[in-house]
């Protein structure tokens, strides 16, 4: 690769800041930010897989979904969705109560319990991410926020518009 001072140095740069080559610099530090996520979930008072606190966060974005909606959303057959609950159940985090229109349906939804244990997990993970963003400069911190802004309205312009997906 040409280096960016040398000649052709402008389609050296453009080269190494094409969408492909930001991209995979971009997966790794997300799978940094991964292991710090991972890591930081694990030193919860409660130590739950990433499955379990997958399903939490949906409960806590979705309260009274049912087994069904909760395993398409999580993307795992009823089966596993039931186990998964069963034990988030046993360890007091989730509570299944009867839907009040629709006798045969359970409703699922979180326990105090299970909401402090995600607002542990959430305060874990924002004091690392804060840790790892500290150790950057000011320029920096203020350019990769305006970059996450820039990816987030460039993503959400990507994405259908709710309901029309599979149409």
């Amino acid at each position: 690769m040409t280096h960016p001072d040398g000649p052709g140095g402008d389609q050296a740069k453009d080269a190494c800041d094409g969408p492909k080559t930001v991209a995979l610099e971009i997966a790794d530090a997300v799978e940094s930010l991964t292991a710090l996520w991972s890591l930081a979930a694990q030193e919860a008072v409660l130590r739950l897989s990433l499955h379990q606190l997958r399903a939490l966060r949906v409960l806590e974005a979705t309260p009274g979904l049912n087994l069904t909606g909760l395993a398409e959303r999580l993307d795992i057959g009823l089966p596993t969705a039931s186990r998964l609950c069963d034990r988030l159940e046993a360890a007091g985090l989730l509570e299944r109560g009867a839907h009040p229109h629709r006798r045969r349906e359970v409703r699922l939804g979180l326990t105090p319990h299970g909401r402090r244990v995600l607002a542990d997990v959430a305060d874990r993970r924002a004091q690392a991410l804060a840790a790892t963003l500290a150790a950057m400069e000011p320029a920096e911190r203020a350019a990769l926020h305006r970059g996450m802004r820039a990816f987030l309205t460039a993503r959400n312009g990507l994405l259908p518009p709710a309901g029309d997906a599979g149409e």
